[in-house]
C-alpha cells in the first residue's frame, strides 16, 4: 500500500505592521463597541452592534487575514476576499512597482497584499547602500571586532519587501518546471458575509431611524 507525498512545510510571508495595526484597531473598536452596547440609550446599541459586524470582518479582511504561503510545489496567496492557488509551473513573473504583483501564464495578475511596498524602506537602504559605498571608497572599512565597528555589508542593501521577492522569485527560478495545474481561485464567503449583513442591517436602522 503506497501513501501520498507529504506536501512541503509552507514558508510564510506577512506584514509586521498589518498584524499590529489590525490587532490595536481590533481592541478600540471592540472597546467603543461593547461600550456603546451596554451603556447605550435607544437605537445606540444596535447601531453600534450593527457597526461591528461590518467594520470587525473588514479590519480583519485588510489587517490580519492576508498572507503569502509558498512551498516546494505551488504559491498560495490569502488576499483580503479571495485566496488564489498558482502551481510554481504556471507562475510566469513576479514584479515591483508600487505594489508587489505575480503574473500567471495566461496573463492575470494577482497582487500580494501581504507584501506591500515600502518606498520609505526603498530609501533607506538606498542611503544604507549609498553609506557602505563612500565608506569603502573612502577605505574605512574596518574588520568586526576592532574598535567596535561592524564591518560593511557585501552588495546593495535591500528593503525588507524587496528582500521577500527576491526569495520567491528565487524559489520560482528553482521549482519552475517542478508542479504544473490549474490555478484556482476562491472568494472569501466567510469575510464578506458578516460584512454584508452588518451593512444591510445598518442601512435598515438608519432607514428606519
Amino acid at each position: 500500500m503506497t501513501t501520498a507525498p507529504q506536501e512541503s512545510p509552507d514558508r510564510i510571508y506577512r506584514s509586521p505592521m498589518a498584524l499590529a495595526g489590525g490587532f490595536l484597531l481590533l481592541v478600540i473598536i471592540g472597546w467603543l463597541g461593547i461600550d456603546a452596547v451596554v451603556s447605550g440609550n435607544g437605537r445606540t446599541p444596535w447601531l453600534a452592534l450593527a457597526a461591528m459586524i461590518l467594520v470587525v470582518p473588514l479590519v480583519v479582511a485588510f489587517t490580519l487575514r492576508p498572507a503569502v504561503f509558498a512551498n516546494n510545489d505551488r504559491l498560495r496567496i490569502r488576499n483580503p476576499f479571495r485566496v488564489i492557488v498558482v502551481p510554481w509551473g504556471e507562475v510566469e513573473v513576479f514584479r515591483s512597482s508600487y505594489s508587489n504583483e505575480v503574473f500567471v501564464k495566461s496573463g492575470t495578475k494577482y497582487q500580494l497584499w501581504a507584501i506591500p511596498v515600502s518606498l520609505r524602506g526603498r530609501k533607506k537602504a538606498a542611503r544604507q547602500t549609498a553609506r557602505q559605498a563612500a565608506q569603502q571608497s573612502d577605505g574605512r572599512r574596518v574588520p568586526r571586532g576592532f574598535g567596535g565597528r561592524t564591518p560593511v555589508q557585501e552588495g546593495p542593501t535591500r528593503a525588507e519587501t524587496d528582500k521577500i521577492m527576491d526569495e520567491l522569485r528565487g524559489l520560482l527560478e528553482a521549482r519552475g518546471e517542478a508542479s504544473r495545474g490549474e490555478v484556482s481561485v476562491r472568494w472569501a464567503y466567510e469575510i464578506a458575509g458578516p460584512a454584508v449583513a452588518g451593512a444591510v442591517l445598518l442601512a435598515i436602522l438608519v432607514a428606519v431611524g
